[in-house]
This record gives structure tokens, sequence and C-alpha cells, in this order.
């Protein structure tokens, strides 16, 4: 499983969205994305690719990485696995790529196994922002990206609706922050 990349001569930064592609949330990251010529991996969940493929293309026409992230958001903790895997290979009807994420970051040994015989690179994160939590506010988030980022990170945000209050908050002060600092932002290749 990937967690983070090797540091690099011109750090790098690796941003990746959970959960969409959802209109006019997965519009704005693409817009804030494209003022810093950032590149980023969507993990998308293959029912918001059914119901939104027009954002979809979007996110491809403009050279970002895809993954796939279960058709339902499936928990693999409550699953076997091969209920699991016809899940992941339903979204992968509408998501072509191997790379995955786990939702939840929960994946039984047993599906990460057979995960792997599929061809599939399963990808994780170090950097948590929490956006996802509604207990949580955009700065706290904003204070877990600052505390732990490194060359090399890979970060994982939302671009949905219940992650936008903090998405919103967050993302531009990251994107220029780190620009600033002189980092580059890159999309998650297979290897």
């Amino acid at each position: 499983m990937l967690w983070s990349y090797p540091p690099t001569t011109v750090p790098c930064i690796y941003l990746s969205f959970d959960d969409g592609p959802i209109p006019e949330i997965t519009d704005w990251v693409l817009a804030q994305l494209k003022q810093y010529e950032a590149k980023a991996t969507f993990f998308c969940i293959g029912r918001n690719v059914e119901r939104n493929p027009d954002v979809y293309s979007r996110i491809l026409a403009a050279g970002h990485s895809v993954g796939n992230h279960t058709y339902n958001h499936l928990n693999g903790w409550k699953y076997k696995t091969a209920e699991y895997l016809e899940n992941v290979e339903a979204c992968a009807q509408w998501v072509d790529s191997k790379l995955f994420r786990p939702p939840y970051g929960r994946l039984r040994n047993r599906q990460s196994r057979a995960l792997l015989r599929l061809q599939y690179r399963p990808v994780m994160w170090d950097i948590i922002a929490g956006d996802f939590d509604p207990n949580i506010d955009g700065e706290k988030c904003w204070q877990n990206i600052l505390r732990f980022t490194k060359n090399g990170s890979i970060i994982v945000l939302h671009d949905s609706k219940k992650a936008w209050p903090r998405l919103e908050y967050v993302l531009p002060k990251l994107l220029a922050h780190y620009s600033q600092l002189g980092y580059r932002f890159k999309a998650i290749i297979t290897l």
C-alpha cells in the first residue's frame, strides 16, 4: 500500500479528494486547483460518477488522475470479500483506474490480497485533514495539514457536501501556503 512518496528535490504534495464527483463542489475544487496549476487525484464513488458523468469528464479533461473508491462507499470491515470485490468492480464500470482507496481506510487482509491479484494499487495517505468531521472546524483541519505535511505527503480531503464547510476554508489556504513555499502539487500515478 502506498502511504506517501519519497522526498524529491523539488518538494511535492499529492492532494487527493474522496467521495465525489459532486456538482458544484468538485467543480469548485477543479477551479481552485487550476489557479495554482495543481494536479490531484480524485477517488470517485462509482454511483456518483454514474450520476455526474460530466463532472467526472471535467476531472479527466483537466489532467487529474482518478481512482476507485467502491460503487457505494463500502466499509471493508463490514462486508465479505466477494461482496466487497463486486462493489469495487461495479465502480470500475464507471472509473477507469487501477488506483484504489478503501472507504474509511478499512480493508481486510483478504480483500487487500484479492485487490492486488486484480492488479489494483491500494493508496492510503499520511495526512488526513478531518474535513469529513462536522465536529471540527476548518481551522482545525488546516492545523492538521500544517503540522504534519512534508515533501512526498499524500493529503486526503473530500469533495462532498458533508465536508464542504471545512474544505472551502482549507483548500485555498493549503494551495496558497505550499505554493509560496515552492511545493508542486502532483497527481498519484500507478507505478
